[in-house]
C-alpha cells in the first residue's frame, strides 16, 4: 500500500499572532479557518489515495505546481470566513483578494487594492513575477517533493515529511521593497523579482503563523 502515515498536520492554533494588522477585515482566524481547510483537503485526497496504492499528492506533483495549488486553495477558502475579501475573478488578476463590492462581479485586471497571496516551500527570498506595490501575504510550508525518492540512498526509504504549514506573514510593500532575481545565462526560467531584506523584516515584524519551532 502507499504510504499514508504521513497525515497532514493541523497549524498550532497557538501559532497565531493576535497583533498581527491584515487589512480589508481579514483577521488571523480567518487565516487559520482556512489554512485548516486545507489540511482537511489533502488528508482527504491522500487517504483515498493510499486506498489505490497511489503515492501522497505533494509526491506526485511538481514543487511548483503543488506550492501554486497550497495557494489557491488558500485564495478561495479566506472568503468563505472573511466577507469582506473576494477572489478576484479576472483570469490571472492582481492581486489574489479583493474587497468585495468594489469591482463589477468581482474582477478587476489589475489594482493596487486588496492581499497578494503566495505559498512557499521557503522561508525567504520570496518571489513575484514584478517589483509593486501590494499588501502580500506569503504562506511558508514543508512537505515531501516528488524528487525526495529519487534522491535517497540506494536501498532506503525517503524520509517522510508530513505536510505542515511553518509560517505566514504579510505587509503593505513598495516597489523598493523588491529586487529583481538575477538567472544563470544558460536559465530558461522567468525573469522573476524577490522580495528585499526591507520587504522581508517588513513582513516578520507583522507574522500571522509560526509553527512551535519557529517560535523558540
Amino acid at each position: 500500500m502507499a504510504d499514508n502515515t504521513a497525515l497532514p498536520q493541523l497549524p498550532d492554533p497557538a501559532g497565531f499572532n493576535p497583533y498581527a494588522e491584515l487589512p480589508y477585515g481579514c483577521t488571523p482566524e480567518h487565516i487559520r479557518l482556512a489554512m485548516n481547510e486545507f489540511i482537511d483537503f489533502l488528508s482527504f485526497v491522500n487517504q483515498q489515495l493510499a486506498t489505490k496504492d497511489i503515492p501522497r499528492l505533494e509526491t506526485m506533483l511538481m514543487p511548483a505546481n503543488f506550492s501554486s495549488m497550497v495557494g489557491e486553495f488558500v485564495i478561495a477558502s479566506i472568503p468563505k470566513y472573511c466577507p469582506t475579501l473576494a477572489k478576484n475573478r479576472y483570469h490571472n488578476g492582481h492581486p489574489d483578494l479583493i474587497p468585495v463590492g468594489r469591482f463589477p462581479k468581482n474582477r478587476v485586471q489589475y489594482t493596487t487594492e486588496g492581499i497578494e497571496v503566495k505559498a512557499s516551500r521557503y522561508v525567504r527570498s520570496w518571489q513575484g513575477h514584478n517589483p509593486e506595490a501590494v499588501w502580500l501575504m506569503v504562506i511558508v510550508f514543508e512537505s515531501n517533493r516528488a524528487s525526495d525518492s529519487d534522491e535517497a540512498d540506494e536501498g532506503t526509504a525517503a524520509v517522510v515529511i508530513p505536510f505542515r504549514f511553518l509560517m505566514v506573514a504579510g505587509a503593505q510593500l513598495e516597489k523598493e521593497d523588491w529586487k529583481f532575481a538575477g538567472r544563470s545565462a544558460t536559465s530558461r526560467r522567468t525573469i522573476t523579482a524577490s522580495v528585499a531584506d526591507s520587504g522581508y523584516q517588513k513582513m516578520m515584524l507583522n507574522w500571522i503563523y509560526k509553527a512551535p519551532r519557529l517560535r523558540k
